[in-house]
This record gives structure tokens, C-alpha cells and sequence, in this order.
């Protein structure tokens, strides 16, 4: 994904007293011909926990073309996370690897003491592209690590009541991702069913945020918006999420 800077945006502090609840407006930009909103970083948000970065594409639909077409470029010292909800994404590396990740799967490239990868609508697809990208920080302990690759077909799934949890990164409620990462950590797709109320249980020394993917999601009676980053500081036990129609969310930490 794209490196250019960002200019942060005025945010709006919400929620429950004595809790860090804001609202970051994400930036509109392109990768390419592909229309991104851009959630992290920005001036007053640089990182949640290890998490440095958060691109959100789609939903689109094609016919021809590839809308996902970054030609190769090289990484140091992060890793980079690429979750779908539709769709699919062809990765190609400089240590030989190449991995089609679809929704339900990760694709986790460990860049350390440096790699080149390049990331493509394949050839073969279903009309569709629906996702994130997120960058993980590696600790200075790991920065010069052997770059390395990962791609799982599905993560482990939470089943609880009032929805699911895809965890493909790091662990909630017994459930952990078998993905590598080098830092405590946590990322999830949180899909709430319709008229269901969904619990999430939090490590309050951790930092976390959230970005609604579809549908409606609500927290604390506020209604999610899509293209916005709500930051949730630490401290937090646990959150709540209703939906009326159904809804999913990113939950980072």
C-alpha cells in the first residue's frame, strides 16, 4: 500500500465519561485508480497499540481490469495484514511466495530486515474487492528479523452469543490466531446479527479502536459510521455492540 503522508483531521471526543472515546474522519485518497479511505495515520493518531497504518477499499464490483494493482515495492521493519470480506488479492514476494487470500483468510507478510512484494487482482476473481489493509510496527528486537510469509485459508472463528468473532490476529476468549506476530496484539472482524446485542471481552492494558465495515453497528447507543476510526484508549474491560439489520466492525488492539 501507498507510504505518502497523511494530514491529520479534526476529531470528535464521544462516549461514555471517564473512557477515551473519539472519532477520526478518514482521508480520502487513491492507491492507483483505486479509491481508499485512509484511517490511520493521521496527525493526532498515529498508532493503536502495534498497529501503524489501516487502509479500507471497497466495496466495488468490475467486470474487467485489475482495481487491486500494486506493483512490486519494498518493506522494512513491519508487517503487513491483508483482510478481505469480499473478493480476492493475489501476493507475490521477493522470497518466492505467492498466496491468493479470500474473505475469511489472511495473508501476514513479516517484511524484518527487508523484502519486496507486490499485491494484484488475479486473474481468475469474482467481480469483487471489499477490505482492509492494516501494518503492524515490529518491536526494535524484530526489526531486522529474516522477512518471512504467512497465508492461512481460514482463521479460527468465535462463536458468541449474538454474533461472531474472526480473530486474525492475536486471541479473545480462548481463541487464537495462528498467524505470527511478535508483539501482544489483537485483530478481529466483529459481526453482531441482526437484533443482537454482541460482547467483547478487552485486555484493559491494551489500546483499541474500531471501523464499521457494513451494515450498523452501534456502540454505547451511538450509531457506527463507516469511514471513521473510533479510538477507545485502554482501560476498557469489555464493549458492546448492537445491530438492527446486522453489521460488522474492526476491532484493533
Amino acid at each position: 500500500m501507498s507510504t505518502e503522508p497523511v494530514a491529520g483531521k479534526e476529531c470528535q471526543s464521544i462516549g461514555a465519561p471517564g473512557l477515551t472515546f473519539e472519532a477520526y474522519p478518514n482521508r480520502e485518497t487513491h492507491l492507483g485508480s483505486l479509491p481508499i479511505a485512509r484511517a490511520m495515520p493521521i496527525r493526532d493518531r498515529r498508532m493503536v497499540g502495534p498497529w501503524c497504518f489501516l487502509d479500507r477499499f471497497g466495496p466495488l464490483s468490475f467486470a474487467a481490469g485489475k482495481p487491486m494493482n500494486v506493483p512490486p515495492h519494498p518493506h522494512i521493519g513491519l508487517q503487513t495484514v491483508s483482510w478481505l470480506l469480499e473478493g480476492e488479492v493475489l501476493h507475490s514476494d521477493s522470497l518466492g511466495s505467492e498466496a491468493i487470500v479470500r474473505p475469511g483468510g489472511v495473508n501476514v507478510m513479516t517484511a524484518g530486515s527487508g523484502i519486496a512484494h507486490s499485491e494484484e487482482t488475479p486473474a481468475r476473481h469474482s467481480g469483487r474487492l471489499n477490505g482492509v489493509q492494516l501494518w503492524v510496527a515490529l518491536l526494535d528486537v524484530h526489526r531486522n528479523r529474516q522477512p518471512a510469509f504467512t497465508s492461512l485459508e481460514q482463521v479460527p472463528v468465535l462463536e458468541a452469543r449474538g454474533g461472531l468473532l474472526r480473530v486474525f490476529a492475536g486471541e479473545v476468549g480462548g481463541v487464537r490466531s495462528p498467524a505470527p506476530y511478535f508483539s501482544p496484539i489483537l485483530g478481529l472482524e466483529v459481526q453482531v446479527h441482526p437484533g443482537e446485542t454482541l460482547e467483547v471481552e478487552l485486555e484493559p492494558s491494551f489500546e483499541h479502536a474500531l471501523l464499521a465495515l457494513e451494515g450498523d453497528c452501534a456502540f454505547e447507543d451511538l450509531a457506527l459510521q463507516e469511514r471513521t476510526l473510533y479510538y477507545l484508549g485502554s482501560q476498557r474491560q469489555g464493549i458492546s455492540l448492537d445491530s438492527r439489520a446486522g453489521g460488522r466492525a474492526l476491532l484493533i488492539g
